[in-house]
């Protein structure tokens, strides 16, 4: 008799934690980012980007553009904008000197601070911080070091931006 009320009452718990889980999962509102019932791609079309102001922020801001207007260039009337602000930092990682290569690791991390703003109430829909880390290999040459901080803040600065994008399109489909 007890293997008959230990029996029923675990199906009745099992029962209410599959009922919980179903209305759990009931109560979740997850659909697509770009969806069309959503607005966000015509709402991104309308954002426009603060002038650049280092070469940073230069790419970041074109990746941006390209992002939001799917390559269509910035809009003629805008109704959001967005302040960038980017910087960059280089540094060394590994201090460790090769037996057969003096050559030394490195990152470059991009960071952008953003601030997205309605332009008919300049409201603030949304701000935040994102950064991106590329790594790179120093060598002896400098010709060589140079541009291999360069190729590594151009892929940081197109990897912030696309996280930056990523938060602006978010607001936007609120």
């Amino acid at each position: 008799m007890s293997f008959d009320v230990t029996f029923t009452l675990t199906r009745r718990v099992g029962l209410a934690v599959f009922i919980g889980a179903m209305m759990s999962l009931a109560s979740c509102q997850v659909r697509p980012l770009y969806s069309e019932s959503s607005g966000v791609v015509e709402k991104l079309k309308a954002v426009e980007f603060s002038a650049a102001t280092t070469r940073i922020e230069q790419e970041v801001r074109n990746r941006l553009i390209f992002l939001a207007s799917g390559g269509a260039g910035e809009p003629a009337k805008a109704d959001y904008t967005v302040e960038l602000h980017a910087r960059s930092d280089v540094t060394e990682t590994l201090l460790l000197a090769q037996i057969s290569d003096d050559s030394r690791a490195g990152r470059v991390t991009v960071s952008v601070d953003y601030t997205l703003k309605s332009k008919t109430d300049g409201r603030v829909i949304k701000a935040g911080n994102r950064y991106a880390t590329a790594l790179v290999d120093f060598t002896e040459q400098q010709f060589a070091k140079q541009r291999a901080i360069r190729d590594g803040e151009n892929r940081a600065a197109r990897e912030a931006a696309e996280l930056v994008g990523a938060d602006i399109a978010s607001a936007l489909g609120r």
